[in-house]
């Protein structure tokens, strides 16, 4: 007999569906284990039915998100999918963001997007909105469904096309109210990722398409993430691979002590062939790459083109977000065709440098190829390259010395207080300090202390809301399936009874415990379905349900109950009366 008034949880009565196998189509673990546990169901490319068991995940990262959220003052509003094709037009952004942002019209023939981003939206209602200082600062939230056409969707919902993202804008009245609003997201965010239970660094960050000044990415750490992090151990210092600083590796030139030597190299066109062919260390080689950029001087002229010819020590690579931030390759450049290579170097890739080029190039060599002495370049020449080449002696400086390579393991830390170490991450949220640049683009501005207009200081900051299941799932897992995160399982605790339809003892054991752990506010559900034990534990530990109670007959007997923690390689006992409480503990702990 229950004495208590609350829902029931029954796994008869919800929807449990797992899989033995995974479908072809699921390429990374989280995808398939989604799948095999019947979080997700897939309806077209990219494109996905969140299933109940899934949907409740999903609800618990959005609670988390709102309180948070509402914690740090910020109010949630919820904008359309739809969106004006005007509103893109002011900023550029319907043109400028390609296929990804899918465009469509209505029956009238008037323009509208299908939302990626609410930036032109948000900036909008500030402008009708918020007319005074006194307005400010205000934070804006919503958790809305997006879609970005992706060419290659993926990774189930790691790389979807329809996926719920929280978005959240802030408007203050100058940089330095601005900076607050950054850093007040900032802790959120990682109060958030904390109370999720991931394991995640902030790191520093590019802001892409998004623009703006300043940027960090909250990454989820697993082996499978698509972005690789460089950080320091030794400090805090941690940034995107994209963004961490390459410092020089040399700290000073040293003297020439090697004369100029052409040396014959047949058919060694790469950097690693030639190093072990001279029989040098590879770091005493020079990698050169080709770029070109295309201008006008002014509508309808003739397209001028530069060649630009970028250095890099031969066991580095070239980092491109870099390289668009040098002066001239910031309104964007592309690598050059072969024949301009041949017209300019005389020669085709494989053997190029600095010495007997054709025609003019621009120079950009990285730090550390700068500092470099008595190195190995190609000779544009085929088969051919040239030892012991030296600034200033054999070729001019550089036209310009510029961080353009990806770190390395081992690399000094730029704060100085260590080396760097590689690790993978899967990105979760990102903040931006959007500064003006969509306030400017908008005319979005309100009324200072004189009476005088100015333009709002934004800041953009998203959270992949469906993105965390996977991340989750990438970073918590093992051979029997999905281990969640108290904080995330669809089930806190699943109570499994033995023979529950044949022992009435079986039966009110697991009703009590499951009244007792519900008036803790505990979630809580009884598999009532019949299986057998072992296909009752499979499916729990594949959905990853993080606790986990037996009730049988013979453990009655003894007053006893089976609880397994999902992390746990074995059972262990505990007293019937004592068991709510043990739980407890567990949770707390």
């Amino acid at each position: 007999m229950r004495f208590i008034d609350f829902p029931f949880m029954k796994a008869s009565e919800f929807f449990v569906s797992t899989l033995k196998e995974a479908p072809a189509d699921a390429e990374v673990l989280s995808h398939k284990l989604m799948v095999r546990a019947g979080l997700i169901k897939r309806l077209g490319a990219g494109i996905y039915t969140y299933m109940p068991m899934g949907l409740r995940v999903i609800r618990k990262v959005e609670a988390i998100i709102r309180q948070e959220m509402n914690n740090a003052g910020a109010i949630e509003l919820l904008m359309p999918v739809v969106q004006p094709a005007e509103l893109w037009q002011e900023t550029g952004r319907f043109e400028k963001m390609g296929p990804e942002l899918l465009r469509v019209k209505d029956r009238h023939e008037r323009r509208f997007v299908i939302q990626p981003t609410s930036e032109e939206v948000i900036t909008d209602i500030a402008r009708q909105e918020l007319k005074s200082y006194r307005a400010l600062p205000k934070n804006f939230y919503h958790i809305q469904t997006k879609f970005r056409d992706e060419r290659r969707p993926r990774f189930g919902l790691m790389r979807g096309r329809e996926f719920t993202m929280k978005d959240a804008y802030s408007f203050d009245r100058d940089v330095q109210s601005a900076g607050k609003s950054y850093a007040k997201m900032h802790a959120a965010y990682t109060r958030i990722f904390e109370r999720m239970g991931l394991r995640f660094r902030a790191v520093a960050a590019d802001t892409g398409a998004i623009g703006g000044d300043r940027s960090h990415e909250f990454q989820v750490l697993a082996e499978t993430g698509e972005d690789a992090i460089a950080f320091c151990a030794d400090s805090d210092y941690a940034a995107n691979v994209e963004l961490a600083e390459a410092l020089p590796l040399l700290s000073r030139r040293a003297a020439p002590a090697q004369a100029v030597r052409k040396c014959a190299t047949p058919g060694m066109s790469t950097c690693e062939e030639v190093a072990a062919y001279l029989g040098v260390a590879l770091q005493q080689t020079v990698k050169s790459l080709v770029l070109a950029t295309d201008a006008q001087e002014r509508p309808g002229a003739a397209t001028q083109t530069t060649i630009w010819l970028l250095l890099l020590r031969g066991d580095h690579t070239l980092n491109e977000i870099k390289v668009g931030k040098i002066d001239g390759l910031q309104d964007g450049f592309r690598f050059a065709t072969e024949f301009e290579i041949e017209s300019h170097f005389g020669c085709k890739p494989g053997y190029l440098g600095l010495i007997g080029t054709k025609q003019p190039v621009k120079v950009i060599a990285d730090r550390t190829v700068a500092l470099m002495s008595d190195f190995i370049c190609g000779a544009n020449s085929a088969d051919f390259h040239i030892t012991g080449v030296n600034w200033d002696r054999d070729v001019p400086e550089p036209d310009a010395v510029a961080d353009i390579r990806n770190v390395v393991a081992g690399d000094p830390s730029p704060d100085g207080r260590g080396v760097l170490a590689l690790q993978r991450g899967i990105e979760v949220g990102h903040v931006f300090y959007l500064g003006t640049k969509y306030s400017q683009t908008m005319s979005a501005s309100f009324l200072d202390e004189t009476g005088r207009p100015q333009l709002f200081e934004m800041g953009c900051y998203g959270i992949g809301v469906t993105r965390i299941l996977g991340a989750s799932i990438e970073q918590s897992h093992d051979e029997r399936g999905i281990v969640w995160p108290d904080a995330l399982a669809p089930f806190q605790v699943v109570i499994c009874p033995i023979g529950y339809e044949r022992s009435p003892a079986v039966q009110q054991a697991a009703l009590v415990l499951h009244d007792a752990l519900a008036l803790q506010g505990v979630d809580v559900l009884i598999d009532d379905r019949g299986e057998r034990p072992g296909a009752m534990f499979a499916d729990w530990e594949l959905i990853g349900v993080p606790h986990r109670f037996v009730v049988s007959d013979r453990g009655l007997a003894a007053g006893k109950l089976e609880y397994q923690g999902r992390r746990d390689a074995q059972a262990s006992s505990v007293e019937v009366e004592h068991a709510a409480q043990f739980l407890k503990s567990k949770l707390a702990a």
